[in-house]
């Protein structure tokens, strides 16, 4: 039977209560927990989670608790909680009656309102009208934005003045204290939001005037390349962009070269944006550059996304393309390099800076490709991890073959979530939950936070987005640098790479099929595989939001669903480790500790550092069946769709560990495509970024 996100955590308190009586037994034992997670529930609920760490704290205390962990700032005087809240919250904790939960969820939306209109201010409402539309603008307010744009609109001439007056005025404030370190970026993506809705209100009135648009800055086209899916990088980037009064023309994901060239020529644009995150965009990339310096075409080009390097942008893309080429970090950095590419005054001097940069990149990058050491493969493969596999049982898996999870309860990966890239998404540098006190980006972590998991409640509640994973165990066995499955169909095999590099002494060169007892040995080992997804109705919550000109939230639903899905594959891992393989079943970790990869085994991912060719992954789609069983796509640069999606092997060798392959030589290169029976040229162009010869 499915329980309720509430019901799953209020079960928590009663026992760890009843735990504490630990004392009676263990007198000069020390007890600690952490209380603020008996209210994860209750997020963005401020007085009820004081409430209820108020009242825990209270019993815990005199039951023997010595320390607590709890946000300070979260708690109330014990006395001073009302009556019929105290009550209810000691019935959850205590387990007193079976309707506690129900009563306590009923009750807590009452508190929610109340303390939402306790804390709202709208002393700035006495201001004019001007300066209030400027005022929400800046702080990101939207309650009144239709009624003061109105009243601004009927003080002007023309509608297209609020637009070029206090809108501008507003939003200009906001590119200057975003520029100046004032503000941050979810602010901005706030006050974007703001401004959308006052021109969505406005446009009919400005096409009823016919009168022109406010003068735009630049018109810039912005595209996540073929084949891949993944574009909160370049929304927010366009965001950003469109704060500072650029007009952006945003084709998506897997877009072509030639609908990026096409519309670019048809909408006469002044800069194209690149963006992807699989490393075949990287390629895809230079094929846009190569088809825009055939074309003859002269308009800046900005390289983005995670896979992308300031390196390989000198040495792969700009090296295709004679017009300025620049890649961008990220969206705070945006404004600045697309102002000076733009402007008429500074773009010559900023495209010879570049140009000079980027040559000197590309030097040091080739002298260092000469000075890098590689060893053959053959003395590679002498150099392997040595495993003494005659002392050593591979574990038996506790439950063998497939198990499909068609959908999977999203409350049982809260306390899994690792929030520190969800902050660094958002660009506020820090480690989560010490970046709530920062003392530069504090508050507005903590504001984003509490968005976040108020939008997390929604989800939840209302089941906006669905959970699907597939997980198989089969028995396995190495032959050479690959390894063998052996389903109850045909065997399958799965192609790996051996580190090249040459190391010190005592020191291996590995590749992941060390870590499978050979096939020769006759030992009968198992390899485990997994796809899981919490993807599924993202798209189309993201354009409800954007249908409501609300950029803030359709990103935040993308980011949320990215920690979600990583927090699904730990879970999954974990449930594997401990009861589907079974090979850890004693483990006992924090989330901490999970976050931190202290367990048994490893769950490396096809396109990443050990085993970066994403081809692999159609081999194991095929293995799980994935399309079928949880409805994840695989597209033409492998990529998997929906974007929220995470695929890997699983390993269970205590020897397993984490690594990157680094550098590959020619022959390896040309070993890996007899193996997989491709030609070289197909290895290498999904091999390229690992290849140090590399010279196309």
């Amino acid at each position: 039977m499915r329980r309720s996100h509430s019901e799953v955590y209020h079960t928590r308190p009663k026992r760890y209560i009843h735990n504490i009586q630990i004392k009676e037994k263990l007198p000069h034992a020390l007890v600690s927990g952490g209380v603020s997670n008996i209210s994860f529930s209750f997020r963005g609920n401020n007085a009820v989670r004081e409430a209820m760490h108020s009242a825990f704290l209270y019993h815990a205390i005199r039951a023997g608790m010595d320390m607590g962990i709890v946000n300070a700032g979260q708690l109330q005087i014990y006395d001073e909680i009302p009556a019929n809240l105290k009550t209810t919250v000691e019935d959850v904790l205590f387990n007193r009656s079976t309707d506690a939960t129900d009563r306590l969820v009923e009750l807590a939306e009452g508190f929610k309102s109340r303390k939402r209109k306790k804390k709202k201010d709208l002393a700035w409402r006495k201001q004019a009208a001007a300066q209030r539309l400027k005022h929400a603008l800046i702080e990101g307010i939207m309650d009144f934005i239709e009624e003061d744009t109105e009243e601004v609109r009927q003080q002007c001439r023309q509608p297209i003045e609020v637009i070029e007056g206090p809108l501008m005025d507003g939003m200009n404030t906001v590119g200057d204290f975003f520029g100046a370190g004032k503000m941050f970026l979810p602010q901005v993506v706030k006050s974007a939001r703001v401004m959308k809705k006052a021109v969505a209100y406005l446009t009919p009135f400005i096409e009823a005037s016919k009168g022109a648009g406010s003068q735009s800055r630049g018109r810039l086209l912005l595209a996540t390349v073929k084949g891949d899916v993944h574009d909160i990088g370049k929304n927010i980037v366009g965001v950003v962009l469109g704060c500072n009064n650029y007009d952006i023309i945003d084709l998506g994901v897997m877009v072509t070269s030639t609908s990026i060239l096409e519309t670019a020529r048809r909408e006469q644009v002044d800069l194209i944006g690149l963006s992807g995150l699989i490393t075949p965009s990287l390629d895809e990339m230079v094929h846009v550059a190569q088809e825009m310096e055939r074309e003859g075409m002269e308009i800046p080009l900005l390289i983005g996304g995670a896979t992308t390097s300031k390196t390989h942008t000198a040495v792969k893309i700009a090296s295709c393309y004679s017009c300025s080429t620049v890649h961008v970090l990220d969206a705070s950095r945006s404004v600045g390099v697309v102002g000076k590419l733009l402007s008429s005054e500074e773009k010559q001097v900023f495209a010879d800076q570049i140009r000079q940069e980027y040559a000197g990149l590309k030097d040091t990058w080739q002298h260092r490709q000469s000075e890098r050491r590689l060893i053959s493969l053959e003395a590679a493969r002498a150099n392997r991890l040595p495993v003494d596999w005659d002392s050593y049982t591979p574990p038996a898996p506790n439950q063998p073959g497939i198990k499909i999870f068609d959908t999977y309860n999203l409350s049982q990966l809260v306390d899994y979530i690792d929030w520190s890239p969800f902050f660094k998404t958002w660009e506020l540098t820090g480690k989560y939950p010490q970046i709530l006190d920062d003392p530069v980006v504090g508050a507005e972590a903590g504001q984003l936070f509490a968005d976040a998991n108020h939008l997390l409640d929604r989800i939840m509640a209302d089941d906006l987005l669905t959970a699907r994973a597939v997980i198989g165990i089969f028995p396995a066995n190495s032959v050479g640098d690959d390894i063998e499955i052996y389903p109850s169909s045909s065997p399958l095999t799965v192609h790996h790479l051996r580190q090249q590099m040459s190391k010190a002494v005592g020191r291996y060169n590995f590749c992941l099929a060390d870590f499978v007892a050979p096939k020769e040995t006759g030992i009968k080992d198992h390899l485990g595989a997994f796809a899981v997804t919490t993807g599924i109705g993202v798209e189309a919550l993201a354009r409800r939001f954007e249908q409501d000109h609300d950029d803030y939230q359709s990103i935040m639903v993308k980011a949320l669903a990215d920690r979600l899905v990583e927090a699904l594959a730990e879970q999954m891992h974990q449930r594997v480790r401990q009861q589907f393989w079974g090979y850890a079943s004693s483990e006992a970790f924090t989330n901490d500790d999970l976050i931190a990869e202290a367990y048994v085994g490893i769950r490396p991912a096809p396109g990443y550092p050990a085993c970066p060719d994403h081809t692999e992954k159609r081999i194991l789609f095929d293995l799980l069946q994935v399309e079928d069983q949880i409805g994840v796509e695989l597209t033409e640069n492998f990529a998997m769709t929906p974007a929220a999606s995470i695929s890997g092997w699983y390993f269970s060798h205590p020897d397993t560990r984490y690594f990157g392959l680094g550098r590959i030589g020619s022959d390896q290169v040309a070993d890996y495509a007899q193996r997989k029976g491709i030609s070289i040229d197909e290895a290498k162009r999904w091999l390229r970024p690992s290849i140090v010869d590399d010279s196309e």
